[in-house]
Order: structure tokens, then C-alpha cells, then sequence
């Protein structure tokens, strides 16, 4: 057992386990140590910048669901553009749950705009289905209040995928699409431009968000498929 793993041990909660084991089903519970967010993040600050943590971002596969999501925890606090970058694609090939993939977003990256969205590009175009989450996550964060632009809806409704956790934040972008842009997102779904499923699952999400007003509620009803 490595050090980083003793510490993680040291916190566990196994009625937390069989909790959180519930709710991502993708990750095998033997695989999980059950530890809360909070204490997580906790160790992310207490080793960041560290030799001891430049060597877990760099062994790789980890073998623990808490592991990754350290690993996302570190990432955020990367300082260079670059560095996070590559760090990032040279994580993104081992994220197996959509709890892991969501929890990656370095701060970083609002420094350097232009070139984060070249990337999230290719990352919406890979075969990894966590890649596209991904990818989608990023333009969701960073692209749909001053930096948005007529493209980005575009780019998250031609993706072409059978992946439940790829369409779900599909859905999950338009929604909050919605809320933020809403005359152009109201468009896609006027003229009905996303999958029947993820086009359904959008206005499910519309209906229950507090962010979109009730006349809009009702609207989308009506565009249901």
C-alpha cells in the first residue's frame, strides 16, 4: 500500500461506502475506500506541489475510486496553462465514472480561453466516453456566459453517441444552456436538432431546474417528442 492509500484508508467510512457504492454503479465497490468529498480535498491542499504528489499524478492507472478523484482534486490546482493541459490528456484515458470525470476542472484554464476551446474540440471527438463528458463539462463551465458563441451549441448537439453518461450531461449542458442562453438553446429545441432522448431528457431537466421560469416550464412541454 502506498502512502497516499494509507492516508485515504485512515478516513474511511464504510457506511459511506455503501452509500456512494449506490450511486456509481460503474465503479466496482471493492475498488472504492469510502471517503467523503471534504476530506479528499483536504489532502489534495495538504500535499499539492509536494514531490509526493507530482509522483501520484504520474503513476498511473491508481486503484481506487478515491485515488482518481484526488488525482482530479490536484489537477485543479496546477498553476500553467500547459502543464494542466498535459496532465489532464494524460488523465483522461483512465476516468471510468461520470462522479470522477466531473470532479476535473482546473482553475487554470479560464487563462487561456482561445486555446482551451481548440482542445475541447478534440476531446468532443474522441471515443472515450468520459473524454466527451469531459469536454462537454468544460464548455458548460466556460462557454456559456461571456465567452459563449453561436458554435458551442452546435458542437455538443452533433455528438453522436450511445453512451447514457455522455447523453446525460448532453442534456444536462442544454438545460443549463437554457437557463443562460436561452432565446438561441430555445431554438435547437424548436426545431427539435438533439437525439429524441437526449431532446426529452433537456426538457426534463428544463422543468425541473428553479433557473427556468414557469412560462418557459410550459413551453417545453409542448416540444416534447
Amino acid at each position: 500500500m502506498t502512502e497516499i492509500q494509507r492516508k485515504l484508508f485512515s478516513m474511511q467510512d464504510e457506511k459511506y461506502k455503501d452509500f456512494n457504492s449506490k450511486l456509481i454503479p460503474g465503479v466496482k465497490k471493492d475498488a472504492q475506500i469510502g471517503v467523503r468529498i471534504p476530506h479528499i480535498r483536504a489532502l489534495a491542499k495538504e500535499i499539492r506541489n509536494t514531490d509526493e504528489a507530482e509522483k501520484f499524478l504520474n503513476t498511473l492507472p491508481h486503484k481506487y475510486f478515491e485515488e482518481n478523484n484526488l488525482h482530479g482534486y490536484l489537477l485543479e490546482g496546477t498553476k500553467d496553462f500547459d502543464e494542466a493541459i498535459e496532465k489532464t490528456e494524460k488523465f483522461l484515458p483512465y476516468i471510468d465514472n461520470w462522479a470522477t470525470c466531473d470532479t476535473i476542472s482546473p482553475r487554470v484554464f479560464r487563462k487561456n480561453i482561445p486555446a482551451l476551446y481548440e482542445k475541447i474540440k478534440v476531446w468532443l471527438k474522441d471515443t472515450h466516453a468520459y473524454t466527451i463528458r469531459f469536454g462537454v463539462n468544460m464548455l458548460m463551465k466556460f462557454f456559456l456566459d461571456e465567452n459563449f458563441n453561436d458554435e458551442v451549441l452546435f458542437l455538443v448537439a452533433e455528438i453522436k453517441s450511445e453512451e447514457y453518461y455522455v447523453n446525460m450531461v448532453r442534456a444536462w449542458f442544454f438545460a443549463t444552456a437554457m437557463a443562460k442562453q436561452r432565446d438561441k438553446t430555445l431554438l435547437y429545441l424548436a426545431e427539435k436538432k438533439l437525439d429524441k432522448w437526449t431532446h426529452n431528457k433537456t426538457i426534463q431537466k428544463c422543468t425541473e431546474s428553479y433557473r427556468i421560469s414557469d412560462k418557459d416550464k410550459a413551453l417545453l412541454k409542448e416540444m416534447k417528442l
